[in-house]
C-alpha cells in the first residue's frame, strides 16, 4: 500500500477539493490525481468520479473514508503507542469535539477532570462541523461532544443539555437592561455574526426566516471566541448559549435572553470500537455538571 497515496485520498475528501488537499500536502495537482490513479488501479476501485475536473467520491470512496482514517490514524500514533508499551504508560483520554465547543465547555471540563484525578492525561482533537462527522466514524476517540443534529445521522448519540440561544452585548450598553431583545432592537447594530457553515448560524437564521426576519451581518467569524471578544470592544452584538459561554469569556458581557427562542440541544458519544478509558464516565459526569450549572441564569449575564 503506498501510503502518500492513502493520505492524498483522505485528505481529497477532508478538504473537499483536489486543490486544497495539495495545498495542504505541498503536492502539485498532476502529481497527486496520479497517486489516486496508482491506488484505485492496485486495488480495482474507483474512488472518485471524475466531474469537470472535480473529484466526487463514488459509493466506494464514501465507505473506505473511514478505514482510510483509522489506517493512518494508527500509523500515525505507532510512535506513542510504542512509547506506552516500553514505558507502560496509560493512554489518554481522546475527546473529539468541534470548534464552538472546546474553549467554553470541553477545556473547563478537562481541567476539573485533572483536579480529580491528577494522573489522567488528556488529548482533545478540534475538527470543523464539516468533518466531525467522517472522523466519529473512524471510532479513534474515547468520547465526543457536538450540537445537534449531528453531521453522521447514524450516530448514537445521548443526551447532554439544552438551552436557549441569546444575545450578547458589551457591559453599559443601553440595551442591556431590557427583559428580552427581538430582530427590530438590534436592527441598527453591528452583527458580529458566525459563518454559514456553522451549526448556530444556521439554527439562528432558519428561526429568523420563519417570522420572515432577517439581520444584516456586519463583521463574520468562522468560531465564536473572536466574535466575543469584538463584542467586548462595542463593535457590536454576537449569538451566544450559557452551556459554551464560560465565566471568563462572559467577563464584560451581557447576555439577554433572544426572541424568537432558538433551542439548542448538546449531545454526547462514545466510541463503539473501543474498550471504555477508565476515566471515560467520569469527564462526561464533570460535563453534565457543568452544564446544569450554566444553565441557570446568573448575576451579570441575564
Amino acid at each position: 500500500m503506498n501510503l502518500k497515496s492513502l493520505r492524498v485520498f483522505v485528505n481529497v475528501m477532508e478538504e473537499g477539493t483536489l486543490a486544497r488537499a495539495c495545498q495542504k500536502m505541498n503536492l502539485s495537482q498532476p502529481a497527486a490525481s496520479r497517486l489516486i490513479q496508482i491506488f484505485e488501479a492496485e486495488y480495482g476501485t474507483q474512488l472518485f468520479h471524475r466531474e469537470r475536473k472535480r473529484l466526487v467520491a463514488t459509493r466506494a470512496g464514501e465507505a473506505f473514508f473511514p478505514e482510510a482514517v483509522r489506517i493512518l490514524a494508527s500509523i500515525d500514533d505507532l510512535p506513542a503507542v510504542f512509547q506506552r508499551v516500553e514505558t507502560d504508560e496509560a493512554p489518554p483520554l481522546q475527546i473529539i469535539c468541534h470548534p464552538r465547543l472546546a474553549e467554553g465547555l470541553i477545556v473547563p471540563a478537562m481541567v476539573e477532570l485533572v483536579r480529580c484525578e491528577p494522573s489522567v492525561k488528556l488529548k482533545l482533537e478540534v475538527h470543523p462541523r464539516r468533518y466531525l462527522g467522517r472522523r466519529v466514524t473512524s471510532g479513534l476517540y474515547d468520547v465526543g461532544v457536538a450540537t445537534l443534529p449531528l453531521p453522521d445521522q447514524n450516530k448514537e448519540t445521548r443526551f447532554l443539555a439544552s438551552t436557549e440561544m441569546a444575545v450578547a452585548l458589551p457591559e453599559g450598553h443601553a440595551l442591556t437592561g431590557r427583559q428580552v431583545l427581538e430582530p427590530r432592537d438590534v436592527a441598527d447594530l453591528p452583527y458580529v455574526a458566525l459563518e454559514e457553515t456553522t451549526n448556530v448560524r444556521t439554527i439562528v437564521d432558519r428561526e429568523l426566516a420563519k417570522v420572515e426576519k432577517r439581520l444584516e451581518v456586519t463583521h463574520e467569524m468562522s468560531i465564536s471566541l473572536p466574535a466575543l471578544r469584538l463584542v467586548k470592544k462595542g463593535l457590536g452584538f454576537t449569538f451566544v448559549d450559557r452551556i459554551t459561554l464560560s465565566p471568563d469569556e462572559a467577563d464584560g458581557l451581557v447576555v439577554l435572553p433572544w426572541k424568537p427562542r432558538v433551542k439548542i440541544n448538546f449531545c454526547y458519544f462514545v466510541s463503539q470500537t473501543r474498550q471504555p478509558h477508565p476515566a471515560r464516565d467520569t469527564f462526561i459526569g464533570i460535563l453534565k455538571d457543568i452544564c446544569v450549572a450554566r444553565s441557570e441564569p446568573h448575576d451579570g449575564t441575564s
